[in-house]
């Protein structure tokens, strides 16, 4: 078999992409080794930037998303017994963000490739790439060999596309964080229009939706907390602790449908390119999901590599495609930053450090006083511009 671009894994990266190369006229093949149901049914991340929702709808996949999405027009802050709302529609003009989760994008990705006849194969076994570096790479699995011209990696952080890179030519920058987020989803109606991000002396919590039905909750916990260890009831309690700080405010309980310990990192793997292999999406950088940057980040990322591919196929110059990863990890290190900082600004580091707390406090303080300070968490949150011609 032969294809233009191999791309491996059908995340939200792989299947855009493939979808982006076929509106471009250029053909690709997705392979996923995990079955459509669970692509389509994983729970991840749900919080669309501006760009990623106008990315979506021009490539002709956001009916369902604009019909069904809940866009938001700022978020609150919550902290020492009040709210501190941070307003998009004044701070950034236009831009708002819009609740839709990632596996509603995947079904509507799924659904537009196989609608246009795009060769999208999930269950395959024992994928390998081949040749990186050379003017012939080649991907196998499950007995069949694939000829391309590019290898897409969207294979996420434990994929099999970053490790096909020879060691020493990746330089990468890790940080663990001394927490984790237990994530709770909750078939019950928001308790509040907007996310509220709440910083307690017990530690974060966030306070989510998915629909008008269903609602997402986190937890800041330890990062070896035992799932059992949380009953449901457990979970309200201390969601009720950190979330029932501001006269007024009830939260309302209902029946938890899923829950999960997701581990908070920060990590990037320079250069996302080698060969004629190029990483894309977690497979090249993660991020700790406090500033919702994780999905952006990879719709991002195949923006800009449709484009070098584009180019390349249109004009046979690969000028772009060698500036890929460059243009990517000027976005990627700005997401990283500001992942960072709203990670340090909200979460309990370390509670027997009563100045790094008063800091703490102070720096929320001059967030939600200053037009400045919160125009800049606005613009970061809602999402920069992207650069000209991605």
């Amino acid at each position: 078999m032969r294809t233009q671009v191999g791309i491996v894994g059908a995340g939200p990266a792989g299947l855009l992409l493939s979808h982006l190369l076929h509106l471009q006229g250029i053909e690709s093949v997705v392979l996923e080794r995990r079955s459509r149901d669970h692509a389509e049914g994983r729970v991840r991340a749900g919080v669309l930037e501006q760009g990623t929702t106008d990315t979506l709808v021009e490539a002709g996949v956001g009916e369902r998303l604009l019909r069904e999405g809940l866009p938001h027009e700022g978020i609150e802050l919550r902290f020492g017994g009040a709210g501190h709302r941070i307003a998009f529609e004044k701070l950034v003009p236009g831009h708002v963000i819009t609740v839709y989760g990632q596996q509603e994008i995947v079904k509507d990705l799924i659904a537009a490739r196989l609608a246009a006849g795009g060769d999208v194969r999930f269950e395959v076994d024992d994928v390998a790439l081949h040749d990186v570096d050379s003017g012939r790479p080649y991907l196998t699995f499950g007995g069949e060999r694939l000829d391309c011209d590019f290898i897409v990696g969207c294979d996420g952080f434990h994929g099999v596309s970053r490790p096909s890179i020879p060691p020493g030519v990746l330089t990468t920058y890790e940080r663990e964080y001394p927490f984790a987020w237990l994530g709770v989803l909750a078939r019950v109606r928001p308790s509040a229009d907007e996310l509220i991000y709440a910083r307690t002396e017990r530690g974060f919590a966030l306070h989510s939706m998915r629909s008008p039905e269903i609602s997402r909750f986190y937890l800041q916990v330890s990062p070896d907390e035992d799932l059992a260890a949380w009953p449901d009831e457990r979970v309200w309690d201390e969601l009720k602790t950190r979330l029932e700080t501001v006269p007024g405010f009830t939260l309302t309980t209902g029946e938890i449908i899923d829950k999960g310990v997701t581990p908070m990192r920060g990590f990037v793997a320079e250069p996302m390119q080698y060969g004629r292999l190029f990483l894309a999406g977690d497979a090249a950088h993660i991020v700790p999901p406090t500033g919702a940057k994780g999905l952006n980040l990879a719709v991002a990322d195949v923006r800009v590599l449709t484009r070098a591919l584009a180019h390349r196929y249109e004009t046979g110059s690969a000028d772009l495609l060698d500036g890929y990863s460059r243009a990517c990890l000027r976005r990627v290190w700005r997401a990283q930053h500001f992942s960072w900082w709203m990670t340090t600004l909200l979460h309990t580091f370390d509670t027997d450090d009563p100045y790094a707390r008063r800091l703490q406090t102070s720096h929320l303080e001059y967030v939600t006083s200053s037009e400045a300070a919160a125009r800049t968490l606005a613009e970061n949150y809602v999402g920069l511009p992207y650069e000209p011609g991605d």
